[in-house]
């Protein structure tokens, strides 16, 4: 699966190549061969052995001996040996061969498994979508809540009988302020369902996003949705009838039922640096936690598509610096402290996180998986390049 990266990577490898040839050494203390074990996957091999382990293209340059370009599997033996200070690979023309086994069995670039919980659960959509979005008006019997085996009634489902939707919940809004100096990118925020809770007029934020404010335009950037059950229509009509399914929580009057995502996500993730990193790029929310996150973690991201991120980019995490006060020179309670509230505040440097990679990508927002990292992501962590 290593050399996977290779044969889709052609083209960027253009323009990474000269520089990963020249900048990305082997860690210190590597062995000359490493044997693929079951359970590997690509990053896993790279960060264990290259200081950058986004750029392992690196280590089929000293493994031509591996015939298949696309796979690579558990007792397969790694060359690690270069020359000239890590920069130049050897060539072992000699090496063992790539086995003939089933494609289920290479290993892959990343841990999938850490990802597939979330991305069939949840998902972004756009002011217009939101509004329009067929919702649940009732439950059979007039039930306050419903689950998997119940009749829902829904309002304005465009569908016919034997029609499969999924039933969401809207669990954050995300929207962007004007920034407080001119000319700085636009800041993203990301508001809990909890606060909103007062059906769809409550969820627009009727106060905020869809007006203006007194620092100007606020644009909604997207709801995002949790997936909590699935329904198969039973009548269509004005108000159609649906049986719940698959239910992960209790339906309730509110949830919106949206079409099935048969292929939420990419079968396959090859992390890469990006051309360029979107101005303003921050750690907006987190998925499963209120403080920090730490690595095979998801963050949500507060740029998308439209500001050219991609799947697969990998971005370094950094903790802004904080300021502090410079009591040695400015004592608390000092004359000096008061006349110079300003040079008394000194700011840090910001520093190393961890590593992310896009996974799953919307106009305004992506998300990311925590790759590695030595200190908790928090909310407000800027991304870099890769360096």
């Amino acid at each position: 699966m290593l050399k996977k990266l290779l044969a889709l990577f052609a083209g960027l490898l253009l323009t990474l190549g000269v520089y990963a040839a020249n900048q990305s050494d082997l860690r210190d203390g590597h062995p000359d061969t490493y044997t693929v074990k079951r359970g590997d996957t690509l990053w896993d091999i790279s960060g264990r052995f290259l200081k950058k382990p986004w750029l392992w293209p690196e280590l089929w340059q000293a493994n031509p001996q591996i015939q298949n370009p696309h796979l690579i599997y558990p007792g397969d033996v790694l060359s690690l040996a270069y020359l000239n200070g890590g920069r130049s690979a050897l060539r072992n023309e000699g090496g063992p061969h790539v086995r003939v086994e089933q494609l289920e069995d290479a290993i892959k670039p990343i841990p999938l498994a850490d990802l597939k919980n979330f991305l069939k659960n949840t998902r972004i959509l756009d002011e217009n979508s939101f509004k329009s979005a067929p919702h649940v008006v009732a439950i059979e019997e007039n039930q306050l809540r419903g689950a998997n085996g119940n009749l829902i009634y829904v309002k304005g489902l465009d569908a016919k009988a034997g029609d499969q939707f999924a039933i969401v919940r809207a669990s954050t809004l995300y929207y962007s302020m004007p920034p407080d100096e001119e000319g700085q990118p636009r800041p993203v925020f990301a508001r809990p369902a909890d606060s909103f809770f007062d059906g769809q007029k409550g969820m627009l934020w009727h106060h905020g996003p869809d007006e203006f404010t007194f620092a100007g335009n606020v644009e909604v950037y997207g709801y995002e949705v949790l997936v909590i059950g699935h329904a198969t229509v039973t009548r269509a009509a004005d108000v159609s009838s649906a049986l719940v399914t698959y239910s992960d929580m209790e339906i309730r009057a509110g949830d919106l039922l949206l079409p099935v995502d048969d292929k939420p996500y990419d079968s396959q993730y090859f992390p890469h640096a990006p051309k360029a990193v979107p101005a303003g790029m921050t750690v907006v929310n987190f998925t499963d936690a209120t403080n920090a996150v730490g690595p095979h973690q998801v963050v949500a991201l507060s740029r998308g598509g439209k500001d050219g991120v991609e799947n697969g980019q990998t971005y370094s995490i950094f903790h802004p610096g904080d300021t502090v006060n410079d009591d040695y020179r400015y004592s608390r309670g000092s004359m000096k402290a008061f006349l110079h509230p300003k040079k008394k505040k000194v700011q840090l440097p910001e520093e190393y996180v961890g590593h992310v990679m896009v996974f799953r990508t919307f106009d305004h927002i992506s998300y990311g998986l925590v790759m590695d990292g030595i200190r908790p992501v928090h909310l407000g962590d800027t991304l870099h390049a890769p360096e």
